[in-house]
């Protein structure tokens, strides 16, 4: 699973206010076409979730899991913030992240992602689902934050 899917995509905004779209989960639906239902299980002291119960519907790819996240940044919004996988009924990795970095034009958002399930599934399968998922979420993304 050493692969990874990853694309980049400028948002015309600070880095601060993609960081709060992205924090804010219980949204997701709203805006984030394959994610169904969203639950926040923990947060940390300073109010970061720290684990995060989705329902997903991406293709091929169709589950509820759970993402452990860790917070790798600045008062700024700039830095990572990243994720791996605690439990899921069909996924058996699901890790990945979100770069943040100040730009001229806003913010220059990178996404990572790696995913592998338990069923047989073709390598290139995988990575298109990946880039299905990847390609989406920055569209929704920056269109929500540009909103």
């Amino acid at each position: 699973m050493a692969d990874r899917t990853e694309s980049s995509i400028v948002v015309a905004a600070a880095p601060g206010a993609v960081l709060d779209v992205i924090a804010d989960f219980e949204r997701y639906p709203e805006w984030a076409g394959e994610v169904k239902k969203v639950a926040v299980i923990s947060e940390d002291g300073d109010g970061w979730a720290d684990q995060v119960e989705f329902t997903l519907s991406a293709g091929a790819i169709k589950d509820t899991y759970v993402l452990e996240y860790d917070w790798d940044v600045s008062d700024d919004g700039t830095g990572v913030v990243s994720w791996i996988l605690v439990s899921a009924q069909v996924l058996k990795a699901m890790n990945g992240s979100y770069t943040l970095e100040a730009n001229g034009a806003g913010t220059a958002v990178t996404y990572r992602l790696s995913v592998d399930v338990k069923i047989p599934m073709l390598g290139m399968l995988k990575r298109k689902a990946e880039k299905v998922i990847i390609d989406a979420a920055l569209k929704e993304l920056k269109k929500h934050v540009e909103a």
